[in-house]
């Protein structure tokens, strides 16, 4: 009985083979290189805790609401609804290609999120967890750019 548990709960803990999440210090540098340093006034820390929150730095993740009304795709866990190809597209970007780990389509698509009046603000994983943040620096520490 326990040797059967143990092996189940194993289970949830192994990360299929397949999953392209990607380290920190790898996503940190994509962002900064993609142009994400202090774009809007945000600075690259606050892009690194928002890709952490949203989804644990996998850009390959494609995850349904839980109320059902929205699929959000990639790093930044984009919202098809409004922002790629099954909904009203205003990034012009396939939702497919928002889960590409090269990240360029997600961060030209979170350049044009990010000007909008909200801003991060848009994001509640942001805010509750990064905006008012005193650790932030954190979130470079060893990632050279």
């Amino acid at each position: 009985m326990k040797a059967s548990m143990v092996l189940s709960l194993m289970g949830y803990l192994v990360v299929p083979s397949g999953a392209a999440v990607l380290g920190r210090c790898v996503v940190t540098k994509k962002l900064h290189e993609g142009g994400l340093s202090d774009f809007e006034g945000y600075s690259l820390e606050n892009w690194v805790c928002l890709a952490y929150f949203e989804n644990k730095f996998n850009p390959t993740a494609a995850n349904d609401s839980l109320s059902g009304d929205y699929t959000g795709y990639g790093l930044f866990q984009i919202r098809n609804r409004d922002w790629c190809d099954h909904g009203k597209n205003r990034c012009h970007v396939s939702c497919s290609a928002l889960l590409n780990p090269n990240l360029k389509e997600t961060i030209e698509c979170a350049k044009k999120i990010v000007k909008g009046k909200r801003g991060m603000g848009a994001r509640t994983s942001w805010t509750l967890s990064c905006q008012h943040s005193d650790t932030l620096e954190r979130w470079l520490d060893g990632c050279r750019l």
